[in-house]
């Protein structure tokens, strides 16, 4: 499961199986977990997290989403 960026805590992540999935990332902090697609950029699945942390995360996923998007493309060879 490689870990794309660490910031603030957040752990920003996919899962090595999930490249018939479209692209996305897997955040973790503590013990809440979300799940938000790139493209367009929407939160999926979460467990753990507030409504403000979800709109940060948000934010931080449409920040970073280019670098997400090339090691997902590089991770599984799209």
């Amino acid at each position: 499961m490689p870990t794309v960026l660490r910031v603030d805590g957040y752990r920003f992540f996919f899962y090595s199986l999930e490249g018939n999935e479209p692209a996305h990332i897997h955040i973790e902090r503590d013990d809440g977990t979300a799940k938000f697609w790139l493209t367009p950029v929407d939160c999926a699945d979460t467990i753990g997290f507030r409504a403000h942390e979800l709109r940060r995360l948000r934010l931080m996923v449409i920040e970073h989403r280019l670098m997400f998007m090339e090691a997902w493309n590089e991770h599984f060879n799209a």
